[in-house]
């Protein structure tokens, strides 16, 4: 892979992480606007502020994952990391103009595999890698619920004596807190993803001889995610805010709590899991501490059939620009 192919992937690769941020903002900011603590304008600077300073507080370990624990190594050339990252953008901004919160961590590893899949076979992927992230699959969106199902009632119990109006006050001061760790949370996740793409193309090419994470592009990845947040994707806040349900200032600082949580876990263990599915199962679950019926299921229905599509839609896309990029003669 010579030195403008690779310059070209990097490009791609930030161009993604750009999208993802974008895309993803909703997962951030959609309580904290919803429950008018912060205006939209505010929030996006809020969440970005947090999303660039998890540079400084987490390690990579979500990054060797992608980069190297989940594709073989020696198959990735750059028509197949162009084609993946092509693939995750296409699919992202299909979603976004329908205003879904679809994951675009799923559709990057999906469309990455898919792209891998279409130049050596199955045999490429390694089972491994893929194993912790299709359990987190299932996984991210139950504990997201769990945990706000949990945090809610505790809440709920411990404020009993107070006045509404007082625990409104008190909550709309902590979610400034909760959407800052949440916004943390989804800033080292996410960004990490792109990350490891980059490691890989710089791997392959030769320009670093063993799987690290160069300084420069972290730096790169959480500026380029940070951006994207601050575009802000407003078609899928207003779906996240208020289409699922309705969330005062103490159900937000509950759903944002249980989402920070939830990614602190996984990205500790390094574990590319889909922020969108952890905040979407934290929001259901604090809406059905008021009803069942105070959550909108005809809604969240067509949210899982976008995640249920993700993986393999973004790795169809994919394997279709792969061959595409074959026929042209790109290596």
């Amino acid at each position: 892979m010579d030195l403008a192919l690779v310059i070209l992937v990097v490009v791609v690769a930030l161009v993604f992480d750009y999208i993802n941020g974008f895309h993803d903002a909703a997962n951030s900011i959609a309580t904290v606007v919803s429950t008018r603590v912060l205006s939209p304008g505010q929030a996006v600077l809020w969440a970005a502020f947090f999303n660039f300073a998890a540079a400084f507080i987490f390690g990579t370990a979500v990054a060797r994952t992608v980069g190297s624990g989940m594709i073989d190594i020696k198959v990735v050339t750059s028509s197949v990391i162009l084609a993946g990252l092509i693939g995750a953008i296409v699919w992202d901004l299909i979603t976004w103009y329908y205003g879904l919160p679809t994951s675009s961590s799923h559709a990057l590893i999906g469309a990455y595999a898919g792209a891998a899949i279409a130049k050596a076979g199955v045999a490429s992927l390694i089972p491994g890698g893929w194993t912790k992230t299709l359990i987190f699959i299932v996984l991210a969106p139950l504990i997201g619920f769990a945990l706000g199902f949990v945090f809610m009632v505790l809440i709920m119990w411990v404020m009993r004596p107070f006045a509404p109006s007082r625990v409104d006050r008190y909550f709309r001061k902590l979610q400034l807190v909760s959407a800052a760790l949440y916004s943390l949370g989804h800033g080292a996740n996410d960004a990490q993803k792109t990350m490891g793409i980059i490691a890989g193309a710089l791997f392959a090419a030769g320009y670093i001889h063993e799987f690290t994470i160069p300084f420069w592009v972290e730096m790169a990845a959480y500026s380029a995610i940070s951006l994207g947040t601050l575009s802000g994707g407003w078609r899928i806040i207003h779906t996240m805010g208020s289409k699922i349900t309705r969330l005062q200032p103490v159900g937000g600082f509950a759903a944002e709590t249980a989402g920070a949580v939830s990614l602190f876990t996984a990205t500790s263990l390094g574990v590319p899991v889909s922020t969108t599915h952890t905040i979407t199962g934290a929001i259901i679950g604090v809406g059905t501490t008021r009803r069942l019926s105070a959550v909108r299921w005809g809604v969240a229905g067509q949210i899982v059939w976008a995640w249920v599509l993700t993986i393999p839609a973004s790795a169809v896309i994919a394997a279709g620009m792969f061959y595409i990029f074959w026929f042209a003669g790109l290596p």
